[in-house]
């Protein structure tokens, strides 16, 4: 196994609070493809939702209502990954569920339809950066991102779509740690731990009157994600 490669499985062991490996006398190591499954079959969704808690790691647990974990389907080939909870998500617990989550159910489930691709928002899963909505919708500071953004991460490994979505600039940034703003990466295909990735505007941005020519490109940009899952 290369060197960066078990790296990257230590730092996952160790965000799952396991200090120390061992290896016994004259075990051989695995090859990468069986670390690799092991990594990825080691938790899943609902073992990291019960590793969070009730969680007091970073300042945004002070003034939330609920935990907004994730929600869809556990197996799903498709993930979106907006930014953070807002007034609405945080009172249900649930992720987009406001406007800009319903105008996402419309885009999922209406371009599907139109493509020909048999599929309901209840069969992706969509989650967010932070857990925990930040005072006033403000945007998570890069602490507050680096605390959650473990528990994103677990999320999709332990999921392994066969894609993702990212909505928006903070999605974009925790994720593929670019500089580009959403303008130059939307429309195009990124990697995140060999996981093709999307980049396109986040729901809320096109709710805004003066964003009619946005919304047709991220429409584009879901047709792209919908046809490579699926097809």
């Amino acid at each position: 196994m290369n060197r960066e490669l078990l790296r990257e499985y230590l730092s996952f062991y160790q965000d799952l609070g396991i200090a120390e490996v061992y290896r016994r006398e004259g075990a051989a190591a695995p090859e990468p493809e069986q670390a690799e499954s092991l990594v990825h079959g080691a938790e899943t969704l609902p073992d990291i939702l019960q590793d969070i808690g009730d969680c007091r790691r970073c300042r945004l647990h002070e003034g939330r209502a609920r935990i907004v974990f994730g929600s869809g389907d556990e197996r799903a080939p498709l993930v979106f990954v907006g930014e953070g909870p807002g007034a609405d998500e945080d009172q249900q617990g649930l992720p987009f569920v406001g406007r800009a989550g319903q105008l996402l159910t419309q885009m999922i489930e209406g371009t599907a339809s139109k493509e020909g691709i048999p599929i309901l928002r209840k069969d992706v899963y969509i989650c967010n950066v932070v857990k925990c909505r930040p005072p006033e919708n403000r945007t998570p500071l890069p602490d507050e991102m680096e605390t959650c953004g473990k528990f994103l991460e677990r999320q999709l490994l332990a999921i392994q779509p066969k894609a993702i979505c990212v909505l928006g600039a903070t999605a974009a940034k925790a994720l593929l740690e670019r500089k580009e703003g959403v303008t130059k990466m939307r429309g195009n295909w990124f990697r995140w731990r060999g996981i093709p990735v999307m980049v396109t505007y986040h729901p809320s941005y096109l709710l805004r009157a003066y964003n009619q020519a946005a919304k047709r490109e991220a429409w584009e940009d879901l047709k792209k994600v919908l046809h490579y899952v699926y097809d």
